[in-house]
């Protein structure tokens, strides 16, 4: 078990780095945007290209984000039944939903992608757009995205089977939602406290 963990380990490195560093991709497809329609405004001139480029970030930042998404348990998820079981029940229904949902999905995904980027690369697939962009980067991200979530999806597997086989500690103790805002309600409340303590003379 040590070596999976290890392993796993290493994949949550990877995505938590590749995770962090796509974020910036949405300041990069903002200023982008701005800057297209600055263009447009002053110059009254445009290109697809531009539009493109603004769809190709943000989905490179959606697909490369979601294994580090998934890695920091923060997925949305539908708990008002979840909540009601222990934190081993969730557990798991967490390794079921892994096992026999996410991975068959995202090995799928991965299958598929591979011939269909190899096609959209070897042919130098345009854009059908006037003036658009080459179309095989956005798919290789679809292909990336999915291989990441895959990787992530082993490594959720290895620490839910020592969790429940108590070999490590709850890295995401569950908190439901009406909790979680109670303790977000308790915070702010503390801050204001605080605020109100450095104002007054």
């Amino acid at each position: 078990m040590a070596g999976l963990l290890a392993l796993s380990r290493t994949i949550d490195r990877i995505n938590e780095f590749i995770g962090r560093w796509v974020s910036w991709l949405i300041l990069l497809a903002i200023l982008v945007s701005a800057g297209n329609a600055v263009i447009r405004k002053v110059f009254d001139t445009s290109s697809n290209a531009w539009l493109e480029l603004q769809w190709y970030l943000f989905g490179a930042a959606f697909m490369l984000a979601a294994a580090y998404t998934l890695k920091q348990n923060d997925h949305i998820r539908i708990d008002i039944v979840y909540g009601m079981f222990s934190r081993r029940v969730q557990h798991w229904i967490d390794l079921f939903g892994h096992l026999f949902f996410l991975m068959p999905f995202v090995v799928l995904m991965v299958i598929y992608f591979v011939p269909y980027v190899s096609l959209s690369f070897r042919s130098g697939e345009m854009s059908t757009n006037a003036g658009g962009l080459i179309v095989w980067p956005a798919k290789a991200i679809l292909l990336v995205g999915f291989f990441l979530l895959a990787l992530q999806g082993v490594s959720e597997i290895i620490k839910k089977i020592a969790i429940i086989r108590g070999d490590m500690d709850d890295p995401n103790p569950f908190v439901s939602a009406h909790d979680q805002a109670k303790l977000e309600a308790e915070a702010l409340a503390e801050e204001a406290k605080a605020l109100a303590g450095e104002v007054r003379p």
